[in-house]
C-alpha cells in the first residue's frame, strides 16, 4: 500500500499497490511543471488509486491537448497526470509519496531536452524521447 500527500497536507491518497517503474522525464513540460530537472513518475492503476481527503483542492490544467496534469489548488503539489486515451492510468508523482519504497526499474526519457545544467549520467537506461 502506497500513501501519499500534497505539500499542504490537504489532498492525501492512497494506492492499492506497489512502485513497479520510475519514468524520469526531462521534457520541458515536465521541468516546468515541476520547477525542477526532471519529473519522477510511474505509471499506477487508476482503479486502485484513491483519493482519501482533499478531492475538492483537485484542480486540473490540461498541457496538452490529450494530457492533464493535476495538482492541489492550495499548495501547487503536482499529483499525477492522466492521458485521455488511456483512462484506466495515471502517473504518479513521485516527490508526492510517503511510503517508503523501492524500484528496480527507472530510466530516463526526453534527454534530448533535458535542462543543460543536470548530468544524468547515473548508469539508468536514457533515451532521447520517448522509451521505445
Amino acid at each position: 500500500m502506497i500513501e501519499g500527500s500534497c505539500l499542504c497536507g490537504g489532498i492525501r491518497y492512497q494506492y492499492d499497490g506497489e512502485i513497479e517503474g520510475i519514468s524520469i522525464c526531462h521534457c520541458s513540460q515536465c521541468r516546468k511543471a515541476q520547477g525542477s530537472a526532471f519529473a519522477a513518475v510511474s505509471p499506477v492503476a487508476a482503479a486502485r488509486f484513491k483519493i482519501l481527503a482533499g478531492a475538492e483542492l483537485l484542480k486540473e490544467f490540461r498541457s496538452s491537448p490529450d494530457k492533464v496534469r493535476v495538482f492541489c489548488a492550495t499548495c501547487g503539489s503536482p499529483i499525477f497526470s492522466a492521458k485521455d486515451d488511456a483512462p484506466e492510468v495515471r502517473r504518479l508523482r513521485l516527490g508526492t509519496v510517503d511510503t517508503p519504497f523501492t524500484c528496480a526499474s527507472a530510466f530516463h526519457i526526453f534527454t534530448a531536452s533535458k535542462a543543460s545544467w543536470w548530468d544524468c549520467d547515473d548508469g539508468l537506461p536514457s533515451f532521447a524521447e520517448r522509451r521505445p
